[in-house]
This record gives C-alpha cells, sequence and structure tokens, in this order.
C-alpha cells in the first residue's frame, strides 16, 4: 500500500475523502472538502482529479464535488441491508398510504441508528431523517428499540455517556432511559412524542429475523392525540416485514 510522505496510506487518504460526504453534505467545493477531510489542498485536488477519472467522483453543475455513479453503483450491490430492504418496501408502502406521514426503516451502525429508507409526502409533518442519514440512539424511537434489543454492552455504553437532547423532551436521564428500554422490551413498541421535534411524535416497532432484532421500522406522524391510532398498524407491518425478511434470510441460508 502506497504511503505518502507522513506515513499515512494513500487508501487512508481516499477513505477521509468519501467520509467528508455526508446527508447534509452531499455537494461540496474542493476546499470544503479538503477541509473536511484534513488533507492538503493540492492532495485533495490530485485525489478528487483521479477519483473522478474512475467515476468513483464527480463535478456537478456548479463545481461542486459530489459522489459518483461508479461508487454508487458499487455501494448498491453489496450492501448487506439488501434484502432487508426488498422485504421491507412493500409494507412500507402499504404503512406509508394508511398514516400519510413519514414511514423509516433503520438498522443499527455504531452508537447510532442509520435510516436505509424513508417515504414521505409533501404536507408530512417536519421529520429529521433522511436517507443515509444518523441519529443517536437515546433521542429516537426507532434508535431506542435497537438499543433495548442490542447487546448489554452497548446499552451500558450509551447509558454510563452524556445522552445529548435534541429537544426538552428528549431522554437525558440515564435512570429514565435504563427504564424506557425495559419498557420496551416489554411492549415491543417505542412511543416518543417531540423527542427530535416538538412538533413530531416517532413510534418504532422491531423488526426480527432468526429471533433477534435486525431493524426498528418506525413512523413519524403529528405530536397531538391522534398520533397513538397508527400504532395498529405499526405493528402489523412490523410483524409482516418480520415475516418476510425471515423467509427470505432462511431461503438464502438453505440455497
Amino acid at each position: 500500500m502506497a504511503r505518502s510522505s507522513s506515513g499515512e496510506s494513500l487508501l487512508s487518504r481516499v477513505v477521509r475523502i468519501y467520509e467528508a460526504f455526508g446527508p447534509d453534505h452531499r455537494a461540496v467545493t474542493l476546499s470544503e472538502l479538503a477541509q473536511r477531510s484534513d488533507l492538503p489542498l493540492a492532495t485533495a485536488s490530485r485525489l478528487v482529479n483521479e477519483l473522478i477519472d474512475y467515476g468513483w467522483l464527480r463535478r456537478d453543475a456548479q463545481r461542486r464535488v459530489c459522489v459518483g455513479v461508479r461508487m454508487w453503483e458499487l455501494a448498491s450491490r453489496a450492501a448487506p441491508t439488501l434484502g432487508l430492504h426488498d422485504a421491507a418496501y412493500p409494507v412500507m408502502a402499504d404503512l406509508h398510504a394508511v398514516v400519510g406521514h413519514s414511514v423509516q426503516l433503520g438498522v443499527l451502525q455504531d452508537r447510532e441508528v442509520l435510516y436505509i429508507e424513508r417515504l414521505s409526502a409533501p404536507r408530512a409533518v417536519r421529520n429529521r431523517v433522511r436517507v443515509a442519514g444518523r441519529l443517536p440512539l437515546h433521542a429516537t424511537s426507532s434508535g431506542l428499540v435497537l438499543l433495548a434489543h442490542g447487546p448489554r454492552e452497548l446499552q451500558e455504553s450509551v447509558l454510563s455517556s452524556p445522552l445529548r437532547a435534541l429537544t426538552p423532551h428528549t431522554i437525558t436521564s440515564p435512570d429514565l432511559l435504563r427504564t424506557t428500554l425495559g419498557e420496551i422490551r416489554r411492549t415491543g413498541l417505542a412511543y416518543c412524542p417531540g423527542f427530535v421535534d416538538e412538533c413530531a411524535t416517532g413510534i418504532a416497532v422491531p423488526v426480527r429475523a432468526g429471533g433477534r432484532v435486525v431493524a426498528a421500522l418506525s413512523v413519524v406522524v403529528p405530536n397531538d392525540a391522534s398520533a397513538r391510532t397508527a400504532v395498529p398498524a405499526l405493528h402489523a407491518a412490523g410483524r409482516g416485514i418480520s415475516r418476510m425478511f425471515g423467509t427470505t434470510a432462511q431461503t438464502r441460508v438453505s440455497a
């Protein structure tokens, strides 16, 4: 592996370039990219030009740098959540038609929930979630479901860390969080009014395969008295995705 004079490998520098992109930074100027990846401008420029030649990066009409179609193509082929997404999407579409607001699917990624799909509508209540975006586990309905069913060491790590408030309603007390996780395991539901946005209620249920929780299905609805009316349809959708994904996963194992 080729290394720079500083001892850092070429691959490490390329990885830092890609990690400079995010849901809020889909297109950046070269100088912004160099700053976000902590690379000298000349180094960033040389690597970006090479990656553009391979189709792994591209420039938009404003000459900003974006992830290239070739990288998207390769990533889509290798996506470990592809089977889950395919099983979930038809059920999510049906649920979206019922609730009329955002429906989303999230998986555990490090100490955050990573959203792999989201369906919404122009008049849906405000929602901070974006596809490929992340939010803290303790602050979201999906994150709480994943945390409640996650490894004990992950739970203790989150409980012993500062719990950042996104709104005044976000759980920031370790004792309350521990109690909430137990309640989620008992009821199979995370109900979070105003946790991420004071105008919205997030509600989530687990998606299971092979006896373990592999994802969280959630809706984001207005934070009012009607919010709980979405719960029965959400429970049914969660069970439906679990059956479909479980069957798909078993078929892959048997093949």
